[in-house]
């Protein structure tokens, strides 16, 4: 387990921090391996009943280590430290809440769409820039964000790869209740309590109802995208994008077909 993701288990809630902050809590893949572990562990665990993702007042995530990801995934992408993770939180069988401040960038808005909970600061800014580095969505987005918001404001946010805020996100539909961030952990803290007090197997089997219209092409869409999001990290555009960001300019996608 690495000191890059704090694990403490209370009151029946397993909590798991994102702890990278001199990096903007920015991912690799031995990080992901430990947040799947912590899923795996809270799946198996009887003790367990709810599980709390967060980072600090300050942060979130900023998605990726892109030094790291530069150099591709590691394997088929179910099998890669990410894949495991995102197919893990996806199928989840316990309710998982998330606690969100400041940057929640690339993956760190796609995951929270498969929490049941999500309590945002009043400075969190969603960004999903995918296109922008040249790459593609993940993590189901490019099913889920169509589905619930619409067509064309998922195109909007996928496309464009802007930033918005808690506000915006609470308008759409996409998190549960916009918080001061100073108060937003402890707000997440009082619903997953809420939820380990209440019926176990009840909650089990309400969030089983909840997914069940589109568990399936949900794991369908997450490999298609995790297959083309594994080519996109070796293309030209990727690869601009990527030098384009450690020199600290614009990319220029000018030469591209």
């Amino acid at each position: 387990m690495t000191d890059l993701v704090l694990i403490e288990k209370s009151d029946r809630i397993l909590t798991v921090r994102i702890n990278r902050l001199d990096r903007k809590n920015a991912l690799t893949h031995a990080m992901y391996t430990a947040l799947g572990d912590a899923l795996a562990a809270a799946e198996k665990d009887s003790d367990v009943r709810c599980v709390l993702f967060t980072g600090s007042e300050d942060c979130f995530t900023a998605g990726n280590d892109l030094g790291e990801f530069a150099t591709g995934l590691p394997g088929a992408f179910e099998e890669t430290p990410v894949g495991r993770f995102l197919l893990l939180l996806a199928t989840a069988s316990k309710p998982v809440v998330a606690a969100v401040n400041g940057p929640a960038v690339g993956i760190g808005t796609t995951m929270l769409l498969h929490c049941d909970l999500v309590f945002a600061g009043t400075n969190t800014r969603f960004q999903m820039p995918f296109a922008n580095l040249g790459l593609c969505p993940e993590g189901g987005s490019s099913l889920l964000l169509p589905s619930w918001i619409g067509r064309p404001r998922a195109a909007e946010l996928l496309m464009l790869g802007g930033a918005f805020t808690a506000d915006d996100a609470a308008r759409l539909g996409l998190i549960n209740r916009v918080c001061e961030p100073a108060e937003t952990e402890a707000r997440a803290l009082d619903a997953c309590k809420q939820l380990a007090n209440q019926a176990p197997a009840a909650i089990r089997a309400t969030k089983e109802l909840l997914n069940r219209p589109t568990l399936n092409q949900l794991k369908e869409t997450m490999l298609a995208e995790g297959e083309l999001f594994a080519e996109r990290l070796k293309s030209p555009e990727a690869s601009e994008a990527f030098r384009a960001f450690v020199e600290k300019r614009q990319p220029d996608f000018s030469s591209f077909e």
